[in-house]
């Protein structure tokens, strides 16, 4: 890997980040088809890649929201729990019986085309009878089981689970504002387990099972602060905005995966 494959990663990075750290996507899951179809980086090897991605970014956004204090709370809290277990678990999974990308993008594409056209759809044409605050968002269980399945698969593809987790707690009626830095806190400590688990795994395994490390920093590091900087964007965004721009982030990633699956 050379250096100007490093300055393209950083750039990457750079520029994924400040889109969608404000919504609380590490950017992983738009960077996975870049390493994928540009870079080439094969499979197993991609989802660690990914998750070092995560790890080296993700401080950026966290550290300004840790600033504004949105880091603190009960929602943080349940889905970094049940996010961690699950991305052992993917990971393990990733390595012994998924060997390639395919039936990741046919899944993502069946899962975020409609709940982003939802969202869209939801946030263009509200209900007409207005929620009361105690009905915002899933109940703290049905929160937590969904931490654990989106760990399982930030595990399994490296995504960090942002780009899942979004979507559906705000289309569920939870503030962007509420659920971007704990879908972001979430992201990070399950692509810290996550990386580690995959560390470990190569040493006892064969094939690209380990991070391309240099790729990985220096798209990282563009993250780093693309994050910050769309984490200091976001108080200056429309919470109207920020839920369509999801949604349409949702949609663009669904599609994307849709026709790669198809061609």
């Amino acid at each position: 890997m050379d250096w100007g494959a490093g300055l393209a990663g950083f750039a990457a990075g750079l520029w994924i980040a400040v889109v969608t750290a404000p919504v609380g996507v590490s950017g992983a899951v738009f960077l996975l088809p870049v390493q994928l179809s540009v870079f080439a980086v094969p499979s197993p090897a991609v989802t660690p890649t990914n998750l070092l991605y995560n790890v080296v970014a993700g401080p950026g956004a966290l550290l300004r929201y840790r600033r504004s204090g949105a880091l603190h709370g009960p929602l943080v809290r349940r889905l970094v729990l049940g996010t961690l277990p699950g991305v052992v678990i993917g990971a393990v999974i990733r390595v012994f019986a998924i060997p390639g990308p395919a039936v990741f993008k046919a899944l993502v594409a069946v899962f975020l085309l409609p709940l982003g056209l939802w969202l869209i759809t939801r946030t263009l044409l509200p209900p007409r009878r207005p929620r009361r605050s105690g009905e915002a968002g899933p109940p703290p269980r049905a929160v937590t089981g969904l931490a654990v399945i989106v760990g399982i698969v930030g595990g399994i593809y490296g995504i960090g689970g942002g780009s899942l987790l979004g979507p559906v707690l705000v289309g569920r009626g939870m503030p962007v504002a509420k659920v971007a830095p704990a879908a972001l806190a979430a992201t990070f400590a399950t692509s810290v387990v996550g990386a580690a688990t995959y560390a470990l795994l190569a040493l006892g395994g064969s094939g690209s099972i380990a991070p391309h490390w240099f790729l990985g920093l220096a798209c990282g590091l563009g993250g780093l602060i693309g994050g910050y900087l769309g984490a200091r964007l976001q108080p200056y965004l429309p919470d109207k905005a920020l839920r369509l721009l999801l949604g349409m982030l949702a949609v663009g990633v669904g599609a994307l995966y849709a026709a790669e699956t198809v061609s």
